[in-house]
């Protein structure tokens, strides 16, 4: 019972400040996507440009998702949903990082749209575990 499993790794993720934690920086990175998305009208997923990182809280989230994505392809193609929950946790500190000390609406454009599409990679890289949008909390 793959989804059995699944779901009791994901219950105790969750239960965890790791996951709780996660949980609360996901939806805060869904709902500044979803509104700016709205406004603008436009979508910003894709891959942010590297090299308008201005800040090394943005450098260090951006590796610790690749990171994540590596590590949770990994440990679901064995079915370790325990590991991919794991793998996730890694982001945690890496978010709230992030939202201490980054402002994401700031007047130059590219920089603003660099720092949303790296909030989409959180928003894409929690989907391949578990639709975070659907967790109440």
């Amino acid at each position: 019972m793959l989804i059995v499993r699944r779901v009791e790794a994901l219950g105790k993720f969750l239960d965890s400040d790791d996951g709780k934690n996660l949980l609360v920086g996901y939806k805060r990175a869904a709902n500044i996507l979803r509104d700016e998305e709205k406004r603008d009208k436009q979508s910003y997923a894709g891959a942010p440009d590297a090299k308008l990182f201005a800040a090394p809280e943005e450098k260090a989230l951006a590796k610790a998702i690749e990171t994540a994505e590596q590590e949770v392809a990994s440990a679901l193609k064995k079915e370790d949903f325990a590991a991919a929950m794991a793998a996730m946790a890694k982001l945690r500190k890496p978010v709230d990082s992030f939202f201490d000390k980054i402002t994401v609406n700031v007047e130059d454009k590219k920089l603003r749209e660099n720092r949303l599409k790296l909030l989409d990679r959180i928003r894409a890289a929690t989907r391949t575990v578990a639709d975070f949008s659907r967790i109440e909390g």
